[in-house]
């Protein structure tokens, strides 16, 4: 059976330790000037900022560098005063809206993903050469993507897109495959792996050499 190509960017599943990840992030804000869509499975940066209230700030990642996290969850404050907890208002009246726009007119907040401990489930790409078995604790690099108006259209590198190596300056550790009823996961195009950030804003910024 072929692998289902159904990207959704960077999807938080547990910690290293073993333990699932249950929904714990960190509230982030995003100016309202800025001008590239954010979709939730994004991958994002420090923007070096704040808002008013202090909020750190952040921006979408890139292919290569630290990360400081994923985006989980995303909402409109609907003035450029940050969310007050117990209340909804100000908040934005579509609820159908699931990603935030590129150079909205309103403060958006993200709950971001951010531990330096989380590994995440990312689908590779199909692009001529897949990963295989013997790449399985090397470091490699992901492959930015646009949402499709729902979620996030991030992607891993492929063997061809980019040969994993030990370099410790690659952005991601390969763990192996997710594991998923069988046949449904396989290596190839569009297989689901499992990583770690090897290069985090919060953790060890320049990583660690693959094996």
């Amino acid at each position: 059976m072929a692998n289902v190509n159904r990207p959704n960017g960077f999807t938080p599943v547990q910690y290293l330790n073993g333990a699932p990840w249950t929904g714990q992030a960190r509230l982030y804000s995003i100016i309202a000037t800025y001008a590239t869509a954010l979709y939730i499975g994004d991958p994002v940066v420090s923007s070096g900022t704040a808002d008013t209230n202090g909020i750190a700030g952040i921006n979408i990642g890139a292919g290569s560098g630290a990360l400081r996290g994923v985006i989980v969850g995303l909402f409109d404050s609907g003035s450029a005063t940050a969310p007050v907890s117990g209340s909804s208002s100000g908040f934005s009246s579509n609820p159908n809206l699931v990603y935030r726009p590129a150079a909205h007119a309103n403060v958006w907040y993200a709950m971001v993903a951010d531990d330096p401990n989380l590994i995440f489930e990312i689908q590779e790409e199909s692009n001529g050469t897949a990963m295989v078995a013997t790449q399985v604790g090397l470091n490699q690099i992901s492959l930015v993507g646009t949402g499709n108006g729902f979620i996030s259209g991030w992607l891993l590198r492929s063997s061809t897109g980019a040969t994993p190596a030990t370099t410790e300056t690659l952005q991601l550790r390969l763990l192996g495959l997710a594991q998923k009823p069988a046949g449904t996961n396989v290596f190839g195009a569009y297989a689901k792996w499992l990583v770690q950030n090897n290069a985090h804003e919060l953790g060890h910024g320049v990583g660690a050499t693959g094996v």
